[in-house]
Order: C-alpha cells, then sequence, then structure tokens
C-alpha cells in the first residue's frame, strides 16, 4: 500500500474542523514534502517526525513522502499534527494497518526521541472529532485525562509513537520504560471552598445588594471611589456569588482555558472565572491576538465569569474602547495575518477607578490637590459609548471609625441571636447571596422559556417592548420623561429596562413596577 490517511483536527478559536492528513509513497530520491498550508511550527514538523520514527523503532520510508492536509485552503497551526503525519506514512508504507488508522483521530506532539508531549487545546479538539462522527481519538498519555471529559468518544493515550504504531497493529515489540511526557502548566481552577468569601467585607452593604442585582442578572458595574474604600475587595468576590456553570458553559470555559495552555485536571471547571488583567494590557492581550498564532485574550478567558479592570483610568483609551463590540455582541472576531478566529466573551465588566488622580475627590478629610480640568481629563479615557454600556455605577466610600464599629456590633449581636432564640439577620456570606442570585436566575428562566436567553442582561430590547410585554406607561412614567429630556440613551432606556427585571426577579415579583424602575434608575446614576 502507497497511500496511508487518517484525521487531525485543526483549531479555529475553539472550534475544530477536521483535516484529512493523507501520505503518498512514490518512487525517487528520499525527500519529505509537506503540502496543505501548514505554518512555520508545523512546517518543521517534517524533521520532528523523522527523527522520531528512527528513534522509536519505525523508521520512515527511504523514498519520497509527499503529506498533504486536506482541506488546502485551510489554514493549520501548532505541533498537534505530529502523531497523525507519522501514523499515515506508516499506514503507506504498510508497517499499520491502513483500516485502523482511517477510524481514529490523531494528535499529538512528536519529541525527538519518539515520545508524545502534550498540546494545548486538546478538549475542543476531541470536541470537534466527536462532533465529527468519530468513536476514538489518540492523544498524548499526559493530555488523557483532559480529553476523557468528553463524553460521547473512547479516548486512549500513548506515551510513544512505538506505542500508537503497537495499537495500529504494528509487529514492534513494546518497549515498557518509556517515560510518558508531562504537561506543564498552570494549576487548575480553586474549588468553591477555597474561594473569597463577602463575610469578609466590612461595610458598604449598599454596594454588596448592587452586586447581587448585577450577579442575578449579569450587568456591568463600574465602581468610583478613593484609595482603600474596598472596590478591588468587592470586585473580586463578585465570582463567588455568581452560580455553578451549566453542563455547556463549563464544557466551553475549560475549552478556552485548554486553548490557553492552563491546567484543567479530572474535572470540567464548574466556577465561573476571574480575570484582572494590569492597566498596562495591550489591545491584543486583552481582546485576544497573537503573531504565529491567535490564543485567547482577557476578555475570552474570562468569557461565562468576571473581567475587573482594576485602575480603569489608567488604561490607554484605546484598550477600554476595544471592549465595546464584544459588550454587545457577546463574542469576538479576531482577523489576523495568520487567519481569523471567533471567540466567546460574555462576561461581566468590573469597571473600578480613583475620582482623580491623587485619588482624593470627594474625600471629607482629606484635600483634592487636582483641578477641574485634571479630573475631567482622568476619567475622559472611560468614553461615554462604553459607559453606556454600563448598567450600575457605584460610588464607593471610605469605611469611617463609627460604620466598622457599627458594623462589629452588628456582627456580635447576629452571632448571640442563635443563642438567645432570637430569628438571626439575613446570611451575608457568599453562598447565602448566591442563593439568592440563583433563585432571581430561575425565576427569569422560567420568565424566558422557549428563547435562547436565560440572563435579562442578554434580552433585546425590542422583545421587551413588543406588544404584550410593554410595561404600562404609570411603570415607565419617569424612564421616559428620562428618555425625552435626553437624560438616557435608546440603550440606556433598554439597559433600564433590564435592570429593572432583575430587580423584580429578586423580589419575585410578576414584572416591574414603578417602584423597581427608579431603583434602576437610581443604580444606573450611581450610588452616592
Amino acid at each position: 500500500m502507497t497511500l496511508g490517511r487518517t484525521y487531525a483536527i485543526a483549531l479555529n478559536g475553539i472550534r475544530g474542523e477536521l483535516v484529512e492528513v493523507e501520505a503518498d509513497i512514490a518512487a525517487g530520491l528520499p525527500m519529505f514534502v509537506l503540502i496543505g498550508l501548514p505554518d512555520t511550527a508545523l512546517g518543521e514538523s517534517r524533521k520532528r517526525v523523522v527523527a522520531a520514527a528512527v528513534n522509536a523503532g519505525c523508521p520512515l520510508t527511504q523514498r519520497k513522502l509527499t503529506i498533504n492536509l486536506s482541506p488546502a485552503a485551510l489554514r493549520k497551526q501548532g505541533s498537534a499534527f505530529d502523531l497523525a503525519i507519522a501514523i499515515a506514512a506508516l499506514a503507506a508504507a504498510g508497517d499499520v494497518s491502513g483500516e485502523s488508522t482511517a477510524r481514529v483521530v490523531h494528535l499529538g506532539e512528536l519529541g525527538l526521541d519518539g515520545r508524545l508531549r502534550p498540546v494545548p487545546g486538546i478538549l475542543p479538539s476531541v470536541v470537534a472529532a466527536r462532533a465529527a462522527g468519530f468513536e476514538r481519538v489518540m492523544v498524548p498519555a499526559a493530555n488523557r485525562d483532559e480529553a476523557a471529559l468528553v463524553d460521547g468518544i473512547e479516548v486512549t493515550g500513548v506515551a510513544s509513537l512505538r506505542e500508537a504504531a503497537i495499537w495500529h497493529g504494528s509487529d514492534l515489540e513494546p518497549v515498557e520504560s518509556v517515560e510518558p511526557a508531562v504537561v506543564v502548566a498552570s494549576e487548575g481552577p480553586s474549588e468553591p471552598a477555597s474561594e473569597l468569601d463577602m463575610t469578609e467585607v466590612i461595610g458598604n452593604d449598599e454596594v454588596v445588594d448592587a452586586l447581587v442585582v448585577a450577579a442575578a442578572g449579569g450587568h456591568h458595574v463600574s465602581m468610583i471611589g478613593p484609595p482603600g474604600a474596598g472596590k478591588t475587595m468587592l470586585a473580586a468576590r463578585l465570582p463567588s456569588i455568581l452560580p455553578d456553570l451549566t453542563d455547556q458553559q463549563a464544557l466551553e470555559v475549560s475549552s478556552i482555558r485548554s486553548l490557553a495552555g492552563g491546567g484543567i485536571g479530572r474535572e470540567l471547571v464548574r466556577r465561573p472565572p476571574f480575570e484582572a488583567p494590569h492597566h498596562t494590557a495591550s489591545p491584543a492581550s486583552l481582546v485576544s491576538g497573537g503573531t504565529s498564532r491567535i490564543v485567547p485574550g482577557a476578555i475570552v478567558r474570562a468569557s461565562h465569569g468576571v473581567l475587573l479592570l482594576d485602575e480603569a483610568a489608567e488604561f490607554r483609551a484605546g484598550v477600554l474602547d476595544a471592549l465595546r463590540q464584544p459588550l454587545e455582541s457577546g463574542s469576538i472576531t479576531i482577523h489576523r495575518m495568520v487567519g481569523t478566529a471567533v471567540f466567546p466573551a460574555r462576561f461581566q465588566l468590573v469597571l473600578a477607578a480613583n475620582p482623580c488622580p491623587c485619588g482624593l475627590y470627594g474625600s471629607p478629610d482629606e484635600e483634592c490637590t487636582c483641578t477641574p480640568i485634571v479630573r475631567r481629563r482622568y476619567l475622559a479615557k472611560l468614553s461615554g459609548p462604553l459607559l453606556d454600556r454600563i448598567d450600575i455605577r457605584l460610588t464607593v466610600r471610605r469605611l469611617g471609625l463609627a460604620a466598622l464599629r457599627a458594623t462589629a456590633d452588628s456582627a456580635d449581636s447576629t452571632e448571640s441571636a442563635p443563642e438567645a432564640g432570637g430569628a438571626s439577620a439575613p446570611s451575608r456570606s457568599s453562598i447565602g447571596l448566591r442563593n439568592q442570585v440563583v433563585h432571581a436566575r430561575a425565576v427569569a428562566a422560567e420568565r424566558l422559556a422557549g428563547t435562547s436567553w436565560t440572563r435579562n442582561a442578554d434580552v433585546p430590547g425590542s422583545w421587551m417592548r413588543a406588544r404584550g410585554r410593554r410595561l404600562p406607561p404609570t411603570a415607565t412614567a419617569a424612564l421616559d420623561r428620562a428618555l425625552e429630556r435626553g437624560a438616557l440613551t435608546m440603550r440606556g432606556y433598554d439597559r433600564t429596562l433590564r435592570l429593572a427585571w432583575t430587580l423584580a426577579d429578586l423580589d419575585t415579583a410578576a414584572a416591574p413596577t414603578s417602584h423597581h424602575l427608579g431603583a434602576a434608575l437610581f443604580l444606573r446614576r450611581g450610588i452616592a
């Protein structure tokens, strides 16, 4: 047999496309030709595959070998094609069963010693293989646990090219001394028990309540306040009150983590991710990009979780404005010379900033040294179109001694209430607040049954304002006046409606009342 065939996966974002790997052996001088639009890393696989095959004890043919990656017009990137190329070449030479290799998708990078090295993006690749109708995938032993997270497909983990060839019917003798390559990646996601907790927050009860509203509806938040007011502390605890991810969300988040080279472990990521890039971040690091291959940026890694931009006014204006399109669409399409990739980008944005460069504007005890024009210029990086996409705007103030003592007294009385037989105050722990969020989302999901939306923040304004779902004029009077005066844009009008629906869901109300709409306007204009 002079023609061998197997399959691999080419990733485009977190979506994979099936690639047929064909090997042809023809008469002529020894030559290894690789065609099918490979990138530089994939083009170098010729030397890796030849050396690995020799050191694994199954050398390739000494005739002309041509490897074709089909479809030829699809750009292929990375070293995960090494195993498929080697197996196809062995099948063309008759060293392994061609029928066996044609039924399996092969993924993995080859070392010069013939061992298989782990590669990023195994999870989305296995998902794509299952979607293409394959029943088995062969991966490096170090990626076996990650690949096994996908149901409905058999996973075979091998430590070397020799072991893979034996599995496909080669007459080679097994070598037991092969030590599998290990995954070098960041630690897996933390368990919910190790998360930060809202009980660690002292005071700022109205801001905590506003974060509960944000979590219940998936709304974006901005917090302006002096240094030490607790903005970062509050934002970092927002993920702790978000519900666990659904199966589909967990698979998507885990796929992104796999593509970014992070560790997953033996379970899918079940808690919402949290990303907090430094204010010197570039647009490419935030929205995704790269030169040799397109890697997920911070907004992609924060999908179904929280993206915190701390010291938001210190970010470059162009970086902040790059968020405007993903905030509306929930996805990001990256166009680069190396190709195009589409990533999910449905996250909750939290902006935290000081009111001015010195941070003391509005402080009752210290005097701000910034001039009015300096203060305006400082916050001007938060453009009007970006702020118009923020549903909840909060002013966070420093906690004084009186508030600190009052909080301590309240905590003492809450602890003593059960002992005295009295009623305890509602739990302000993350678990207690998360239960409120889960309840509100269940109410919203029931109302939105039959649609593709599950959170109020995702519902289009046209749907809320349609006949039969439109709120009565008596309820929307304040909102209508704000729109008429120009205090709200049409986008702001719809976002306030979504916020009012979330407040109604938290109260288990059938529909927002004028009270809910007034509270929504208050949250949108900022808590002072």
